[in-house]
């Protein structure tokens, strides 16, 4: 009987053990793929991003090649379709994605008298570097594009608009923050900040679920890339706009960024304010779901807060 608890016991406390090993195994195994997912999340090697698939002579309109450098010594590309009224709007593609997001919002911008200017910033398209900071570091490159507006002789200064997709939205509200010269902001399906749609971003961009995944890589890419996920907040500075107009634009399916976002920033905002929302369209679609109403509203509101026509 002894020798049977005995035989017991060893059983007992090797299957003990072996459950234990096994939890931290794949304990070591969650935070190593976290690091990795994290690590893809923040880099954009160039060998990795794809070429451009048109350009404004595609669509017959003007346009200059541009570059500029940022302070720290980025060199940024990008596209400059000229004013015809004198007032000009930067375009701001959106996370991992390139310029040419932009050239149906150019042409309808173009065809109303608006300059386009199409900006990249660090880690995509054809620009330098390979480490995405939502912000801390691109605040550098948007600031070197509005520098070359301000050298245009055609562009009157005080009609400078500016408009971004997704990362890109979230990052022309930081932006418009720090820089009192420009005079209307438009977001469409921005992210509010990274607290706030973390669990959708990571599912949406690692295909990874939320728990046990969104802290980790939110961890890990904080220390990556030098940054704090709590200054990542657009909430923080869109009041800060007012008097100057924001239009936001959100959709109820987006799969990409919180839904919850657009009504987050729409009540942090100050007046002049206004957010579109429709509860059947998916990410940053209401350029091409509802095109007629998309630019009727976008171009009225430059046209209102910039002047032109």
């Amino acid at each position: 009987m002894a020798e049977v608890k005995a035989r017991r016991k060893y059983w007992l406390r090797l299957a003990l053990t072996a459950g234990v090993a096994l939890v931290i195994v794949a304990g070591v195994a969650v935070v190593l793929v976290a690091r990795q997912r994290a690590a893809e999340l923040i880099s954009n090697p160039r060998d990795q991003r794809e070429p451009l698939e048109g350009s404004p002579a595609d669509l017959g309109l003007p346009y200059e090649d541009v570059e500029v450098v940022s302070e720290d010594g980025f060199r940024l590309v990008g596209w400059y379709v000229p004013t015809q009224n004198g007032a000009v709007v930067m375009a701001q593609h959106g996370y991992k994605s390139d310029r040419d997001e932009f050239l149906e919002e150019a042409d309808m911008l173009y065809r109303h008298g608006f300059g386009v200017l199409f900006t990249t910033v660090r880690a995509h398209d054809a620009s330098d570097g390979e480490l995405i900071t939502f912000g801390a570091h691109e605040m550098k490159d948007l600031e070197a594009w509005y520098q070359f507006l301000l050298a245009r002789a055609e562009i009157d200064p005080q009609r400078i608009g500016i408009i971004g997709n997704s990362m890109g939205g979230f990052l022309v509200i930081q932006y418009t923050a720090l820089n009192p010269a420009i005079r209307a902001v438009v977001a469409h399906s921005p992210f509010s900040s990274i607290d706030d749609t973390v669990a959708t971003s990571v599912e949406a961009f690692t295909g990874l679920p939320a728990f046990p995944f969104a802290p980790l890589i939110v961890l890990w890419a904080e220390q990556m890339a030098g940054i704090d996920s709590a200054d990542i907040d657009a909430k923080q500075w869109i009041g800060t706009i007012s008097p100057r107009p924001v239009f936001i634009l959100m959709g109820g399916r987006d799969e990409s960024v919180s839904v919850e976002s657009g009504q987050l920033l729409y009540d942090a905002a100050g007046e002049p304010k206004e957010l579109w929302f429709e509860p059947d369209l998916a990410h940053v679609a209401f350029d091409t779901e509802l095109p007629e109403e998309f630019e009727a509203r976008v171009v009225g509101f430059f046209e209102i807060y910039l002047g032109g026509g």
